[in-house]
């Protein structure tokens, strides 16, 4: 991966996590709370100012990844439940302190980052398709993405590759290409394709994957990059709104299979190395495609601060949860039990995510 590549990757994910930052922000200001710090960057502050009429110090750090918002009645070291019974024991009644806000408007607060998140896609996703246009039905003979561990991706394609002939005939567009690998199920296919101006033949086994009848189809392992039209505003709009539904859903589908198959499920997961990896790729196919792969990620960020894990906006949201439910913050002991499960479960997670990420490197699969 380019220097340049992997600071645009860093730049765009700071951004969304800055807007996910924001949306604390704005709820919480609109609540009455007062934001101490929101800083764009993590580590040393190099620049600083503070707002007269709020008080909130704006920050810019020096390592320019995420961001943060501090909140009054927040120490970052104890969970929300902690927080909240010693703020209730103190007897102080700050009306400007996180803790003193209503259980309905603290949680509003806690999820207003992840509606960001979902908020930031949507417009991305609406502003790739207006600009950029959105996929013909015909998709182009051009790589777009390879499946790992498929016959595409052994034989050495990389996306951006356009094949031009398969077993001598010339591919007028893709679905030609896709009709013909779909015929050849188990067959050996002699693929031609150029990059960088120059041809390369090679010969790939098709694997064979059953249709939605059952019967026997022919897999390269790969995706065609679409073919772009102009869109209409209204065209646009329906186009983002059925990528971040279909992403979206997908998304919590591959987390349904985490929890009912996690060994066959965590492989195929991409981890930070993953994704600056695909960000790198995709960055070659242009804005449009790019801004749809930012929409992606900012989509998967929100449902991921939305994971009932503690230390994430979801894990908060459900200790004010069920504070609403009892009356009263959760039982000290009852929490720590809750923290200690979920903690084991993020790192095991994460654990096996950045395993399968280095594995592929190391596997030849990937590479910077």
């Amino acid at each position: 991966m380019s220097p340049e590549k992997l600071l645009l990757f860093l730049v765009m994910l700071s951004v969304l996590v800055v807007l996910h930052e924001y949306g604390h922000f704005l709820l919480a200001r609109r609540n009455g709370v007062r934001v101490d710090d929101f800083a764009l960057g993590m580590g040393p502050t190099l620049l600083k100012w503070t707002s007269k009429r709020s008080g909130t110090n704006y920050r810019i750090n020096l390592f320019p990844i995420g961001g943060y918002c501090a909140m009054k009645g927040e120490d970052g070291k104890t969970t929300e439940a902690e927080q909240q019974r010693a703020f209730r024991n103190d007897g102080k009644h700050d009306d400007d302190n996180f803790q003193s806000k209503t259980p309905w408007q603290r949680l509003a607060i806690v999820v207003a980052g992840p509606i960001a998140n979902f908020i930031v896609a949507l417009v991305l996703l609406f502003v790739s398709a207006a600009a950029f246009g959105v996929a013909d039905r015909a998709p182009t003979t051009k790589v777009y993405q390879l499946l790992p561990g498929y016959p595409a991706q052994k034989a050495g394609l990389h996306p951006g590759d356009v094949i031009t002939q398969i077993n001598g005939v010339t591919m007028r567009d893709g679905d030609e290409l896709v009709h013909t690998i779909y015929a050849a199920p188990g067959k050996t296919l002699r693929v031609t394709y150029v990059r960088d101006g120059k041809t390369t033949v090679v010969n790939i086994l098709t694997k064979v994957v059953p249709d939605g009848h059952g019967k026997p189809q022919g897999r390269l392992g790969f995706s065609p990059m679409p073919a772009m039209r102009p869109a209409s505003i209204v065209e646009a709009g329906q186009a983002a709104w059925w990528q971040f539904s279909t992403v979206f859903m997908g998304t919590l589908n591959v987390l349904g299979q985490l929890v009912t198959n996690f060994a066959g499920t965590a492989g195929q997961l991409q981890g930070p190395i993953g994704i600056a990896q695909v960000s790198a790729q995709v960055a070659d196919f242009g804005w449009g495609a790019y801004l749809s792969l930012a929409a992606t990620l900012s989509i998967s960020l929100g449902i991921f601060n939305l994971l009932p894990i503690p230390a994430l906006d979801g894990g908060r949201g459900i200790f004010i949860l069920v504070e609403m439910l009892r009356g009263k913050p959760v039982d000290p002991e009852k929490e720590a039990l809750v923290h200690v499960g979920g903690f084991a479960a993020l790192i095991v997670v994460m654990l096996a995510v950045a395993y399968h990420d280095i594995a592929r490197i190391l596997a030849g699969q990937a590479a910077f």
